[in-house]
């Protein structure tokens, strides 16, 4: 019969495992599960056990049933998920890669046929700085679904700067200098800041 400290430590053992094979800190595991990284720290210290709705919300999250985690020795055919769900990552990966990679992919087909037709100086260098952007929220879309949240705030910041230089350069290159422009960015910056300090009380 398996004591309550053999438990505790089986139970440890076994998150921490399946934690690191989705490669998750214990920060993103907290939010996902809506507790605090401290508490996640001390399940995988052996230190407390979550109880039993927390451990099925434990279970989905790394897509394992709830026996295995308080199993201390696992089939492989049970282990199969934790390598799908690397697999799994990569492709994601991979997908929001190219994503980005198309977004540059229009931009230079665009920059070529300005560079064949406008007459504008640097008018066809405009739309590599426009991709940027564009990048920014592919990035964020994909980040929002698959990855850490905690990014998003980076990713907006610079999706912020970026919009505000393609559109400081769009009016530059047609003769209009509009350096006050960038000053709507610090109150912008100071709201994501702002947003983000409340992302982590929460």
């Amino acid at each position: 019969m398996v004591d309550m400290y053999d438990m505790k430590r089986i139970i440890a053992k076994n998150i921490t495992e399946l934690r690191m094979a989705k490669g998750m800190t214990q920060l993103q595991v907290a939010e996902k599960l809506n507790y605090s990284d401290k508490a996640v720290s001390k399940w995988e210290r052996a230190e407390s056990i979550p109880d039993v709705v927390v451990l099925k919300d434990i279970a989905d999250l790394f897509d394992v049933t709830l026996d295995y985690l308080v199993e201390e020795k696992h089939s492989k055919a049970v282990q199969n998920p934790i390598i799908d769900e690397s697999v799994r990552k990569r492709k994601q990966i991979d997908i929001m890669s190219l994503s980005v990679a198309l977004v540059w992919f229009v931009a230079t087909l665009i920059f070529v046929i300005l560079d064949l037709t406008t007459k504008i100086m640097y008018a066809h260098m405009l739309p590599f700085v426009y991709a940027i952007p564009v990048s920014a929220i592919v990035w964020l879309v994909f980040n929002s679904i698959w990855f850490s949240k905690r990014t998003n705030y980076m990713i907006i910041s610079i999706l912020v700067w970026s919009t505000l230089l393609a559109f400081y350069l769009t009016f530059y290159v047609f003769g209009i200098d509009i350096k006050m422009l960038f000053l709507v960015g610090i109150p912008g910056q100071m709201i994501i800041f702002m947003w983000s300090m409340l992302g982590k009380r929460k």
